[in-house]
This record gives C-alpha cells, sequence and structure tokens, in this order.
C-alpha cells in the first residue's frame, strides 16, 4: 500500500466517541428507522462469499447474517463497547474480531469480499481516495466490495450541519448528550461516478426511497 490513510482527525475521534457511548442503545435504530428483515433479503442478491471482512460491524447485526454466507468472517470496529455486543452475539462462531479505527489501519491479509453496511455515509470527502484505496488493497484478486447504505431521501430526518469543514449530523442520546457523526448522502449516480474516477467499476442502485445497495470491482485487479 504505497499511501496510508490519515493520523485520526478531530472528526474522527468524535464519531468513535459517539458510537462508544451510543453501544447500549445502538439496536434500537433498526427498529425506529430502518426494517432490518427486510433490508437483510438483499444479501440473497449480493456476491457474499470466501473470506469475508465487515468494516464498521457495531453490534453484530450484520456480522450474524453474514456468517453464513463465509467461509471465514472477520469483523472490525473502532469502539470496544460495540465490538463486545458483537462478540457476544457471535458466541460460538469463529468470527474474528479488530478493534481498529479504518481510517487509520492497515489489513494483515486478503479478503474475496469486503462488506460495509451504513458506513459510506461515515466516510468523509476528504478520505474517499484513501479508503477505497485501502479496499483495493484489502481484495482478494477477482474479489469484491459490497456496501448498503442510506439514500439522500434520509436527509429529511436528520439534524445536519458542518463541523470541521465535514458534512456531519447531530446525535442525542437516551442520556440527553449530543454527539456528531460524519453523515455524507451519496446518490447512486454520484457514486459510481466517484468509484469509476478512482478507477473501480460499480454497480450502485436504489432498494427503496431510502436505502441503496452497491458492488464495486477494482479495474486493475485480475
Amino acid at each position: 500500500m504505497t499511501e496510508q490513510l490519515s493520523e485520526q482527525p478531530g472528526w474522527s475521534r468524535r464519531q468513535i466517541a459517539y458510537y462508544r457511548a451510543r453501544a447500549a442503545e445502538y439496536d434500537s435504530a433498526y427498529g425506529e428507522r430502518m426494517h432490518l428483515p427486510q433490508l437483510a433479503k438483499t444479501l440473497d442478491e449480493l456476491p457474499i462469499r470466501g473470506d469475508v471482512l465487515e468494516l464498521a460491524c457495531g453490534t453484530g447485526q450484520w456480522t450474524r447474517l453474514l456468517a453464513d454466507r463465509a467461509q471465514s468472517l472477520t469483523a472490525l470496529d473502532a469502539a470496544p463497547e460495540m465490538l463486545d455486543i458483537a462478540r457476544a452475539r457471535m458466541h460460538g462462531t469463529t468470527t474474528r474480531f479488530i478493534g481498529a479505527d479504518v481510517f487509520s489501519w492497515e489489513p494483515d491479509r486478503q479478503y474475496d469480499t469486503v462488506f460495509f453496511a451504513f458506513w459510506l455515509s461515515h466516510v468523509p470527502p476528504v478520505e474517499m481516495e484513501a479508503f477505497w484505496d485501502l479496499l483495493r488493497w484489502a481484495l482478494a484478486p477477482g474479489g469484491c466490495v459490497v456496501f448498503l447504505d442510506d439514500s439522500p431521501a434520509k436527509a429529511e430526518i436528520e439534524d445536519l450541519a458542518v463541523e470541521m469543514d465535514v458534512p456531519t449530523v447531530r446525535r442525542r442520546l437516551a442520556d440527553g448528550t449530543q454527539h456528531h457523526a460524519v453523515k455524507v448522502f451519496r446518490d447512486p449516480a454520484g457514486i459510481t461516478r466517484q468509484l469509476n474516477d478512482l478507477g473501480w467499476g460499480a454497480q450502485v442502485g436504489q432498494l427503496d426511497p431510502y436505502h441503496l445497495a452497491g458492488i464495486a470491482r477494482p479495474r486493475d485487479h485480475a
């Protein structure tokens, strides 16, 4: 890998702090903001196979769904509290967990599939090129990236702001504390165009008015 990701900046520290604080109530989002069973059906139509790396695994909601599709499964997250819940959810499986900030992490092996759900929108514009360089390095020849995320329509229900020149969302937790996380709403055409410019072939489409799915393969991989 010729270019390392940047050292952890302020926006990343704040984002990690938010997810650490939110871990205990994180799963409620799947009941309040999205319909997990309906979204989970999408996995059956996506090319998830072989040795799988899941980025930003959170509490393991998607990890448990990936397990049946993977020959081996590695799940990464920067929040120890999230990983504790994910480990408990995956108890009895051979899932490998890694605690690391993806923006300063380097993989120690390659994978057939890299998967992330509702993470791309937490990657700020300034990190997109380095992030996708990391994904290229993490993929084995013939591998692909698979992702799910919010569509721009979700902006209607968010409290958006700009902090440290990065698009963010303000979130309030049950204890009343307010936190900030990066939130960049990208539409399928915009993601496809940007990935094409970065050397990827991508298919990105709407799942429903509020969610999208994408598959991306580096054009320089055999």
